[in-house]
């Protein structure tokens, strides 16, 4: 059952409700809003933060102290292909950098609808290309995001894999964002009050942002649609109670058939996004330690010999 502390949010959100679809705010507003929210974030004790320029694109490096210089987690923010950056994620980079012990590198993707599919791909696999001219070895990377983050992941190994170049050691998906089509009927009634805050920010407009002239079902847009075998392995959340629920265990169903290493974790009744919240909902905690846990295991037998792997 969700904590008190989410029931709080849940009511804070439906509340927000009625505002949002009455306003109709437009996109810049939304950018403004969501930066403005970052301005109360704190960062972990211990975590610092360094600029870096990748080609020309803003990214920041996360170094919890103590941490493995010689691993790290190349994280792609949520927002829909069309909001977020740097600031609105940091906290969530830093405790996430925190738990698993090792460098983040975030960065700031181009967002539509100034720069649609495949700007925000292409930048993430610069900055992997990048990290690798870093000296840093494919497997000593890991790939993670949430929500529309999370989708550019799975898009970037796909695009990875079709290219026959180096594949990261594994990639994490905080809610991705797998099928952009999100069609009227496949929002369930378990997630009616989350589907009306995303039909009063018109969220289902976002996708044909990014998506432009291409069409949503292709597989970098919706990885559900693609060949998932031959990928790394792979670690899943999702909440039972989210509208893009149902199309994530779908992606998972059809990863495993594929031969796909793949870790679903589904959680009970949580609103999207919920590890943004991770200060005071312990679910949130609970989920970013099993990230943690999960690189720990993935790096662990990476180091094992090809014999007791197979054991």
């Amino acid at each position: 059952m969700p904590s008190t502390q989410h029931l709080l949010l849940k009511q804070l959100l439906t509340a927000g409700t009625g505002p949002l679809a009455r306003h109709r705010p437009r996109l810049p507003a939304m950018r403004l809003a969501f930066e403005l929210m970052s301005f109360g974030q704190l960062m972990p004790w211990n975590v610092f933060l360094e600029d870096a320029d990748i080609e020309g694109m803003p990214a920041e490096w996360v170094r919890p102290a103590g941490a493995d210089a010689s691993r790290v987690v190349l994280y792609l923010h949520g927002g829909g292909y069309v909001l977020g950056s740097l600031n609105t994620h940091r906290a969530l980079v830093g405790t996430l950098a925190q738990r698993c012990g090792v460098t983040a590198l975030a960065i700031n993707y181009r967002k539509a609808p100034e720069y649609p599919f495949p700007a925000a791909l292409d930048d993430a696999r610069l900055a992997y290309h990048w990290l690798l001219g870093q000296g840093y070895a494919p497997a000593n990377i890991m790939v993670a995001g949430d929500s529309a983050g999370g989708g550019l992941a799975l898009a970037l190994l796909l695009t990875l894999r079709d290219a026959a170049e180096p594949l990261p050691a594994a990639a994490i998906g905080l809610s991705p964002w797998t099928d952009l089509l999100l069609p009227v009927g496949k929002v369930r009634r378990v997630a009616q009050e989350e589907s009306q805050v995303l039909e009063a920010l018109e969220i289902r407009g976002w996708g044909p942002l990014y998506a432009a002239e291409t069409p949503l079902a292709h597989p970098l847009l919706s990885p559900v649609q693609a060949d998932l075998g031959g990928l790394p392995p792979l670690l899943i959340q999702i909440s039972d109670a989210e509208v893009l629920g149902d199309d994530v265990q779908r992606f998972a169903a059809k990863a495993r058939a594929a031969g796909t290493p793949i870790t679903l974790q589904v959680f009970e009744g949580l609103v999207h996004w919920w590890h943004l919240f991770w200060r005071f909902l312990p679910e949130a905690r609970t989920a970013l330690d099993q990230v943690a846990e999960f690189t720990r295991q993935v790096w662990a037998n990476a180091a094992l010999p090809a014999s007791r792997q197979a054991a």
